[in-house]
């Protein structure tokens, strides 16, 4: 299972948006289509909005844990009672 900031939910219909750049990140972002396996310009900038996403929501689960109250130590017997757990002993 992924972890829930790895998950997208978009919907099939794709809208459209056009943005200026200047020579110097339109070649970058070209560099970067044509050395990374990008089809399109618009493939890479979906990729990149979608790490966008991602940190913004790792960042939230990270704040809403530091928020927390502490729970169990993660210390040697602890690791030990999850292989337990993971072996189903």
């Amino acid at each position: 299972m992924l972890p829930i900031f790895a998950i997208h939910d978009y919907p099939a219909r794709m809208s459209t948006m056009n943005i200026s750049l200047p020579e110097a990140l339109k070649s970058f972002v070209d560099q970067q289509v044509a050395g990374r396996g990008f089809g399109t310009s618009s493939e890479y900038v979906r990729e990149l909005i979608r790490k966008d996403q991602d940190r913004q929501r790792l960042r939230g689960l990270l704040l809403e844990g530091g928020q927390s109250a502490p729970g169990a130590t993660a210390d040697a017997p602890y690791f030990e009672r999850l292989r337990s757990r993971v072996r189903g002993v």
